[in-house]
């Protein structure tokens, strides 16, 4: 009896995989993805999944931020670009563009883990962000400067923490600007007076995420709006999607791609 369930339940399994993945059965092709870097890691998994079953597709992914992302579809360089915002109507206009939103995924303030903070407010962070507090005594730390880190002014990640969790307030052209949310773990984790931002879903134990105001920024708080430092992740292609474009989005927004993307710390969304 045992062994009869087990099988059922491999056979179920195999089957709800099977299923998912039917949306690239008699495709082929390649497919070129670029943009948002939240993204990435998640994405990665769905790609493997489907060049492991279908050899004859070819999935490649790369960075570059959102609005190069936007910029390339836009210009049928690629194919789809991943986006951590919503493109301005300016933008959907002149690309043409088709949004796709599969995932929510919030944006966390960082720092060391051997700085001993795990809070701040909104009136403090607008002051460290913009300039006006540049050491830690100033916050009821030890005497150290404040190493400040943030995005390029393409990123998505960068625009919807300057609008939700800056209020808009300006952002020092002091700041040390890094390429991606990968490139931000990697040096806030080794910089210890470093405070920095990044997607929630990319976040591990190498840094230190705070409270804003309190709140934490976890899935639960997202999901009923106590912490509202988040944003979409869309996909979008210039006109309609091609057949294989449409499989790919089609399976990050089935069960299985919805498990994928709970794995990196977003919320799915199916729409």
């Amino acid at each position: 009896m045992k062994k009869l369930l087990l099988t059922l339940i491999t056979l179920s399994l195999t089957f709800l995989n099977a299923s998912d993945l039917k949306v690239f059965e008699n495709l082929k092709g390649t497919l070129n993805i670029a943009g948002g870097t939240a993204h990435i890691k998640c994405e990665k998994e769905a790609i493997k999944n489907i060049m492991r079953k279908y050899p004859d597709i070819t999935i490649s992914i790369a960075g570059g931020g959102s609005g190069i992302g936007i910029k390339q579809v836009s210009s049928k360089i690629i194919d789809l670009a991943n986006s951590g915002r919503k493109p301005t109507q300016k933008e959907i206009k002149n690309g043409d563009l088709k949004l796709f939103r599969f995932a929510i995924d919030g944006i966390g303030v960082i720092v060391n883990p051997k700085l001993n903070i795990d809070s701040l407010t909104t009136k403090q962070l607008q002051d460290i962000f913009s300039g006006k507090i540049t050491n830690f005594k100033e916050l009821g730390l030890s005497n150290a400067p404040i190493n400040l880190y943030t995005r390029d002014e393409s990123s998505a990640t960068r625009k919807v923490f300057w609008k939700r969790a800056l209020k808009k307030s300006p952002i020092s052209n002091k700041a040390r600007v890094v390429s991606s949310n990968a490139a931000m773990k990697t040096a806030i984790s080794k910089d210890k007076n470093a405070i920095g931002i990044i997607s929630l879903g990319v976040a591990n134990d190498s840094v230190k995420l705070l409270n804003i105001n309190g709140v934490k920024p976890t899935v639960e708080n997202i999901n009923n709006d106590s912490y509202n430092v988040a944003r979409g992740l869309y996909l979008l292609s210039s006109g309609e999607p091609s057949k294989l474009a449409s499989a790919y989005i089609s399976y990050l927004r089935s069960n299985e791609g919805a498990k994928i993307v709970s794995k990196y710390g977003f919320i799915p969304i199916n729409e």
